[in-house]
């Protein structure tokens, strides 16, 4: 493992951290929401902070082959329905890894990300972008954003600046 993917590695478990303590008061009205089940928070069809920041980051690096909004392609499978299952720790490690696989269509391979600095320090608000639309969420298209004043994800991002 290189240097850059090990710093990537732990930065990703930081903002793993950062972004549940900031969703935390938001979701405390809803009872306890473990982050890795909803990393998201929408509001009257508005998105936090993390969450548009991942359909940017989704859509700079990953829909030349996923397809737009995690649909799919025919040279890549619909992260929609990959994140219906897949766990954070499962999605990071395939980001920053990649993965080769053989199937009824021939081979595929994803690449590595991990040396990615664009990918790997907003992995957290990808896979927030992704889990959103898997759990039906949010719809395709670009998502409009909570006002910044009401949007607890926002509010943290800003007070660490």
């Amino acid at each position: 493992m290189n240097y850059l993917m090990s710093a990537a590695t732990g930065f990703c478990g930081a903002m793993l951290l950062f972004t549940a303590a900031s969703l935390a008061p938001a979701q405390a009205q809803d009872e306890a929401v473990d982050w890795e089940d909803k990393p998201y928070i929408v509001e009257d069809g508005k998105v936090d902070y993390g969450t548009y920041n991942g359909f940017r980051r989704y859509h700079n690096t990953c829909h030349t082959c996923h397809g737009p909004d995690g649909m799919g392609s025919t040279f890549a499978p619909a992260l929609v329905n990959s994140l219906k299952d897949m766990s954070y720790a499962d999605f990071a490690a395939t980001v920053a890894n990649g993965r080769s696989s053989s199937g009824a269509s021939g081979n595929s391979v994803m690449p590595a990300f991990g040396d990615n600095v664009d990918v790997m320090l907003y992995i957290d608000h990808i896979y927030a972008y992704l889990k959103a639309r898997a759990d039906d969420a949010i719809g395709r298209g670009r998502p409009d954003r909570i006002d910044p004043e009401n949007d607890p994800v926002f509010q943290e991002w800003q007070a660490n600046q």
